[in-house]
């Protein structure tokens, strides 16, 4: 991966961090509270599948931010309304300088 100018990351973006509490039933509901603002890049990866003016799979993004150790899959990434789920972040090159995460849209149904 090439290094990219500072100015390229200009997306503000906040990690979200997950917190698991039960669900009265033996299990546990997952949400989300903010986290830091980070700011990065985001590059699509490949078009969403569309069928009938819907989108059958969510968009998969890189996301270029500098370097911060504990980033999991368990987190998350919000760029304003849009929500990113991070499969695997990653130093590309071990020198702690980036992070490149790579994320899947999440596509939130509407309630009936």
């Amino acid at each position: 991966m090439t290094r990219r100018p500072l100015g390229a990351r200009r997306r503000r973006l906040v990690l979200e961090l997950p917190v698991d509490e039960p669900d009265g039933f033996g299990g546990r509901l997952r949400r989300y509270v903010a986290g830091p603002v980070l700011w990065g890049s985001l590059e699509a990866l490949g078009a969403a599948a569309a069928r009938g003016g819907r989108s059958d799979r969510p968009g998969l993004y890189r996301v270029g931010l500098r370097y911060r150790p504990g980033v999991t899959p368990a987190m998350r990434l919000a760029d304003g309304a849009r929500r990113f789920a991070i499969r695997a972040a990653d130093d590309p090159d071990g020198r702690r300088r980036d992070l490149v995460c790579e994320v899947e849209e999440v596509i939130e149904e509407a309630a009936p």
